[in-house]
């Protein structure tokens, strides 16, 4: 289960780092975290996108964090939105700050670093919008098998 991967404290604080960076923006940040990735991790992170209807928010400025913890993949997905404002080369900045991060085993950190990081960049461009801002997407951390 790709749950184990993260103690229910270590959950409790990834969602409170969704929450601190969606608190900025109006955004939308999800993590998904399954076992394994039998296609290539940016086609089956585009599928979980899809899924979790991360292209319906309204500014398409959702992120997803795709983990398959036992196949040792990851991959970071912007939508169209945000896509189009950041510098080419900024989802790879994360992606090797993270991988660093997993490689001393620090998943945790690892996954809540990427997410500040991509929570500041979404704050940029896409600043919160006070009382009208809804959460768009839940800030729950979904697993797969």
């Amino acid at each position: 289960m790709p749950e184990k991967l993260f103690s229910a404290e270590d959950r409790k604080t990834i969602i409170a780092a969704i929450q601190e960076a969606e608190n900025n923006t109006s955004g939308e940040i999800q993590v998904h975290i399954e076992n394994h990735c039998r296609i290539d991790v940016l086609d089956r992170a585009a599928e979980v996108f899809e899924t979790l209807k991360m292209h319906q928010t309204k500014e398409r400025n959702g992120v997803l964090f795709y983990l398959a913890v036992l196949d040792h993949k990851f991959a970071i997905l912007g939508d169209g939105g945000i896509n189009a404002v950041v510098p080419d080369d900024f989802w790879e900045k994360i992606k090797d700050h993270m991988a660093a991060l997993f490689r001393e085993q620090k998943f945790t950190q690892g996954l809540i670093d990427g997410i500040l990081m991509a929570g500041k960049e979404l704050a940029a461009h896409f600043p919160h919008q006070g009382d009208d801002d809804e959460n768009e997407l839940p800030d729950e951390i979904s697993f797969g098998s």
